[in-house]
């Protein structure tokens, strides 16, 4: 396993998220000059993903769906080798064979990246049972979205894991939109997290645009789910500030809507509040800000330099 980042202080979580940030604003611009594959970006739901994984530990994995950047950059993922991903250069973590959406870095304890909806919840208790059966310390986080909650693999893998009792983090970002469909045109309980009663298990909302409050919640969850053995369900309340696939102009999403949502960007809520706070001073602030676009920058750079795969190598890494 790669040392992961230290996520244990709020100016690290902030530099996390401003990382995340950046990353998938430059994707986006690169997709829209360059003609590079698009991506699913999760622009303003970076709090849910730096919160949740920032109460994970080394021995702890993670399976996670097509809004993965977050997830993987919280980890300590290098943002040149997923940049040289999602451009299929060789020197990205999958060589270039998985693009944006199926994504995996076993070091980092990433198991994978679906872009099926729900595909991950489907193959977490799996793992889970692995790990138990094994006797493995770690837990297994999953983390999908509202438009997964309405798949039937969602009760399935959420029945599964209680009545076998595998240590399952279920994370639903609730990010009010399912591709092009808003979340209230598909689904009439407000919150994902009212499920998880039905099956026994503990579940919680937060406000997932808040970091610190979704990492309170997830450390409470992982060390229920730690303590217990027992499955738990986290719902974190957020919104998805950019469209679907990159590039996409959100012409269906209401403006209203979306300024209200962007309003409460996680990001300057955080960085205003360690501001107000003395967390963190103008000039920390500002060599957080220089030490991220140097970072992208160079990924870019990285991402641009990596050689394209050998087409001899076509076969490489295929199992039949």
């Amino acid at each position: 396993m790669s040392p992961l980042p230290s996520l244990a202080r709020p100016a690290d979580r902030l530099e996390a998220m401003l990382l995340i940030r950046a990353y998938e604003l430059r994707l986006a611009a690169l997709a829209a000059e360059t003609g590079i594959p698009g991506t699913c970006s999760a622009v303003g739901q970076e709090a849910a993903a730096v919160g949740v994984v920032s109460a994970l530990t080394g021995d702890d994995l993670i399976l996670t769906n097509h809004r993965s950047a977050g997830h993987l950059l919280a980890r300590g993922a290098d943002p040149g080798r997923m940049m040289a991903e999602v451009m299929g250069r060789r020197d990205g973590y999958c060589k270039g064979r998985s693009g944006s959406l199926h994504i995996s870095a076993r070091e980092l304890g990433v198991v994978l990246t679906s872009t099926i909806v729900g595909g991950e919840l489907s193959l977490a208790t799996g793992v889970a049972l692995s790990q138990t059966m094994l006797g493995r310390p770690g837990i297994v986080a999953c983390f999908f979205g509202d438009g997964a909650a309405c798949e039937g693999i969602f009760h399935e893998a959420l029945n599964l894991a209680a009545v076998w009792k595998l240590p399952i983090l279920f994370v639903c970002e609730n990010n009010q939109w399912q591709a092009f469909v808003h979340r209230r045109e598909t689904m009439l309980a407000e919150h994902i997290s009212g499920f998880a009663a039905a099956y026994g298990v503990g579940g919680a909302t937060v406000d997932g645009n808040d970091v610190e409050a979704v990492r309170a919640a997830a450390l409470e969850a992982v060390e229920s789910i730690r303590a217990s053995g027992r499955p738990f369900l986290l719902e974190t309340a957020t919104y998805r500030m950019r469209g679907h696939l990159e590039p996409d102009d959100q012409h269906y999403v209401d403006a209203g809507e979306l300024a209200a949502w962007r309003a409460r960007d996680p990001i300057a809520q955080l960085r205003s509040r360690l501001l107000a706070a003395g967390g963190l001073t103008d000039g920390e602030a500002d060599a957080i800000d220089a030490r991220i676009a140097a970072r992208v920058a160079a990924a870019e750079d990285f991402a641009l330099a990596s050689p394209w795969p050998d087409p001899a190598g076509l076969a490489d890494d295929v199992y039949a």
